[in-house]
C-alpha cells in the first residue's frame, strides 16, 4: 500500500534536516520512500492531511516483559528481589499459554495506543507473545530470559528448558514476518544463572549471529554480592564468558563501576535506562551522562508494567529527563529534549538493529502522528520540549508500523480490544489470582 502525508511538521530524527515543514512523507509498502517540501509524483492509495499534527518515528521501547501487564500494581512498595520472591514469581508460576497472549496482547495494546512500533522483550513462553505480536503489526526482538539455578556440574543443554526454548524460539521465529520478528539470544542475569548457561548461550548466539538482551547490575545489592562471589562485576564476569560480543542490550546498568561503561561500549552493548520501574522499585538512578561519556548508546524502556506500571514512553522520557537534570545536571548540564527523544526513537531501533528511528528516504516506515491542537500542547515554542514535557497517550492519533496503519483516531485496526479485555478479565485473572 502507498500513503502520502501532506501538509507535514516532521522532527526526523535525522541530523541532515532534524525539522521539516509543509513537507510531504511519502510511504511504499513497509519503507518511507520519499521526504520531503515538494508533492512526490504518482499517485498514491491513501493522502492523509497532517495539519495541526506532528510527524516523529515511532518510539522504540527497548526493555520490556509485555505479558506482566496482568500484574499492573501487584505488589506495590517493595524493592526488587523481595518483590519477584513474595509477589511475582509465584504468580508467573501459575501462567498458562492463554494468559500470556491475553497479557501480551493488552500491553501491545497499550503501547501501540501511546505510540510505539518496535520492543525488545524478555520472557516466558516467547512463541506466543511472538503470534500474538505479528497480529498487532508492531516490530519485536524477542528472547526468553535464560535462568538456571541448578549446581554448574549437573548443567547440560539437553535438560535445560531455556536452551531447548531459545533453540526452539530462533528456530521458527527469528525472522519471521519478513524481519517483523527478530530473536535475541539472553541471560535473564547475572543472578539467575551460572557460568555454564552463560557460556552456552554465548556460544549459541556466536553461532547463530544473535545479539544479547540480559538485565546488568539493576540494584547495589546484585552488583555488590556478585563482586563477592566473583571478584568481578555482572558485566565482566559475563563478558569473561563470551556474552557480549555481538552487542545488544544491557538493561538497567544503574550501577556499573570498574570500566563497565568503558568495556560495554566497546563490545557495542546499549544501557537501556528504565527510570520509572527504578525508582518505583527503589532501584536507583543510571548516570546517563556518565554512560554516554563512556560512549554507550542509550535508549528507553519501560520494564514490565508490573513495575512501573504503565507502558507510556512520553512518561519514560519526562521522569529520565527530570530525574537526570536534577541528579547530575550541576556538573554536566541538561539534557536537552533533543537528546531524550533520540533515546526514545533512533537510539533504540540502533540498540535492536532496525533500520527505524529517523524518518528518511528508505528507512522503515515507523511513523506516528501527535495531535498538536489539544490543550496541553498548545501553545507550541519548541516542539520537542512539547513531546518530552507535555504530550501523553492521548494525543497519538496514528500509528503506522512497518508501512501499515494499524491505529488511528482510537481505534485499533490490527487488535479486537474488546475480546481481549474479556479475555483478562474472564479467564487470565482468575487464574492466576483466584478470582480477584
Amino acid at each position: 500500500m502507498s500513503v502520502l502525508f501532506t501538509n507535514v511538521t516532521a522532527l526526523t530524527m535525522d541530523a541532515a534536516q532534524p525539522v521539516l515543514k509543509d513537507a510531504c512523507v511519502a510511504v511504499e509498502g513497509t519503507k518511507i520512500a520519499s521526504v520531503g517540501t515538494e508533492r512526490p509524483a504518482g499517485e498514491f492509495d491513501r493522502v492523509i492531511d497532517c495539519t495541526g499534527k506532528v510527524m516523529l518515528p515511532g518510539f522504540v521501547n527497548a526493555h520490556t516483559h509485555v505479558p506482566m501487564t496482568l500484574m499492573r500494581g501487584y505488589g506495590g512498595g517493595c524493592d526488587l528481589q523481595h518483590w519477584l520472591h513474595d509477589y511475582i514469581f509465584p504468580a508467573e508460576a501459575k501462567l498458562d499459554e492463554r494468559c500470556v497472549a491475553a497479557g501480551a496482547a493488552l500491553g501491545l495494546a497499550e503501547m501501540i495506543a501511546s505510540g510505539t512500533t518496535c520492543i525488545a522483550d524478555m520472557y516466558m513462553k516467547t512463541e506466543t507473545i511472538a503470534r500474538t505480536v505479528l497480529e498487532a503489526g508492531i516490530s519485536a526482538n524477542l528472547s526468553c530470559g535464560g535462568v538456571y539455578f541448578g549446581e554448574p556440574a549437573d548443567f547440560s543443554p539437553e535438560t535445560c528448558g531455556d536452551c531447548r526454548n531459545q533453540t526452539a524460539l530462533t528456530e521458527e521465529w527469528h525472522g519471521a514476518g519478513d524481519g517483523q520478528i527478530r530473536v535475541d539470544a539472553s541471560i535473564h542475569a547475572e543472578y539467575t544463572s551460572t557460568a555454564p548457561l552463560w557460556q552456552w548461550m554465548a556460544d549459541y548466539a556466536q553461532k547463530h549471529g544473535l545479539r544479547m538482551h540480559v538485565h546488568v547490575s539493576e540494584t547495589r545489592s546484585e552488583h555488590e554480592k556478585c563482586l563477592e562471589k566473583y571478584g568481578q562485576t555482572p558485566a565482566q564476569i559475563l563478558d569473561q564468558y563470551g556474552v557480549w560480543q555481538n552487542g545488544g542490550i544491557a538493561a538497567h546498568c544503574v550501577y556499573l563501576s570498574g570500566g563497565d561503561a568503558q568495556l560495554l561500549a566497546q563490545r557495542g552493548v546499549t544501557a537501556v535506562h528504565n527510570p520509572v520501574s527504578n525508582l518505583k522499585l527503589m532501584s536507583g538512578v543510571s548516570p546517563l551522562f556518565f554512560l554516554r561519556e563512556c560512549g554507550m548508546n542509550i535508549a528507553l524502556g519501560t520494564d514490565g508494567v508490573a513495575s512501573n506500571n504503565s507502558h507510556n514512553l512520553f512518561e519514560e522520557m519526562k521522569v529520565a529527563a527530570l530525574v537526570q537534570n536534577y541528579s547530575f545536571g550541576e556538573d554536566h548540564g541538561q539534557l536537552s529534549a533533543a537528546d531524550i527523544l533520540a533515546m526514545a526513537t533512533a537510539n533504540g531501533a540502533r540498540a535492536l538493529g532496525r533500520d527505524a528511528g529517523v524518518i528518511a528516504t528508505g528507512k522503515i516506515a515507523d511513523l506516528i502522528l501527535v495531535d498538536f491542537t489539544g490543550e496541553n500542547l498548545f501553545p507550541c515554542h519548541d516542539i520537542a520540549e512539547n513531546l518530552v514535557y507535555s504530550a501523553a497517550p492521548s494525543n497519538v492519533v496514528m500509528n503506522m508500523a512497518r508501512g501499515k496503519i494499524i491505529y488511528e483516531n482510537g481505534q485499533f485496526l490490527t487488535l479486537d480490544l474488546e475480546r481481549i479485555r474479556a479475555e483478562v478479565e474472564h479467564y487470565a485473572l482468575p487464574h492466576i489470582f483466584g478470582g480477584t
